[in-house]
């Protein structure tokens, strides 16, 4: 609803830099540390940028063209990310069969999402197939924004860590915006004002605070449950408020991608073998 009014890296931008220095602050005023040293911001920047400069701000980008609970199902995937970002990527530990034939199913599953779009011939529909690749992109750099959080925020306040990453978020995005031309097109409406405070409260205080705080707290197979819920949820409230269609293909998708994510995040990790640690230091070092 917010992206109706107001350009995405205007809107996210805004949201990010009043979320994340009203955080910093709440923080200081109950005595958390919210120094950093030089090296933790700038893993925080990456962090931002990764999680809430592009994957946040692509999605949002791409509901202006995609129904939400389209956009939210393929963001579903993201548990399936994790597995190739943390098993492959970063040599973390290793997923059974059980996490593969997941993965496989979170192809289809995307595959019956956009079967329909990719044989229309719809101009419409068309459309419709590059935001949704972009948006699988934008799930990718959340799942190694994810990982990276997890492994470089150890030792920092989860509160204080998510205020610095909103506020370099927002600060980011405002910068982006200008670069983009976005601002003349901002119509501030009372809807827009008012999504965009609804975010900003549950979206980010909320929502991605209690994210951050799970990467430190919970193994990453426990945070990826979320995506067994945010579809569904989605797909109602696109349907109730903005009167998108629920076809077939989306329900079969939504079954589909959620039984892949059960199958991933149920799946048994096996840890690598000691000869792998030393690699994994090293590029652990390489990144300091």
């Amino acid at each position: 609803m917010a992206v109706r009014y107001v350009p995405p890296y205007v809107m996210t931008g805004t949201r990010f830099l009043i979320a994340g220095l009203a955080m910093l602050a709440y923080c200081a005023w109950s005595g958390r540390r919210i120094a950093a040293t030089a090296q933790q911001l700038l893993r925080l920047a990456v962090i931002a940028c990764l999680l809430l400069t592009l994957a946040n701000t692509l999605l949002a980008w791409a509901e202006q063209t995609l129904p939400t609970g389209l956009s939210a199902l393929i963001v579903a995937i993201t548990p399936l990310w994790f597995l190739v970002v943390d098993s492959f990527l970063m040599r973390g530990d290793r997923v059974s069969y059980r996490g593969y034939l997941g993965l496989l199913l979170g192809i289809i599953g995307i595959v019956v999402l956009l079967w329909p779009k990719l044989l229309s011939v719809n101009v419409r529909e068309h459309r419709q197939i590059y935001p949704a690749f972009v948006l699988m992109f934008g799930s990718f750099c959340w799942s190694v924004g994810s990982a990276l959080s997890k492994r470089w925020q150890k030792g920092i306040d989860p509160f204080s860590a998510s205020g610095w990453e909103m506020a370099l978020a927002g600060a980011m995005n405002l910068g982006i915006a200008g670069a983009l031309g976005e601002y003349p097109h901002a119509h501030w409406t009372p809807q827009a004002i008012g999504a965009v405070a609804y975010l900003i409260v549950f979206g980010s205080w909320v929502g991605f605070s209690a994210y951050i705080w799970l990467l430190q707290h919970v193994s990453m197979s426990k945070v990826a449950t979320y995506a067994y819920v945010n579809p569904v949820v989605a797909v109602i409230l696109g349907w109730f408020f903005l009167h998108e269609r629920v076809d077939v293909y989306l329900l079969a998708g939504t079954l589909v991608i959620v039984s892949s994510v059960a199958l991933v995040t149920g799946a048994k990790v096996h840890k690598r073998t000691s000869s792998s640690e030393p690699e994994l230091a090293a590029v652990e070092a390489a990144s300091d």
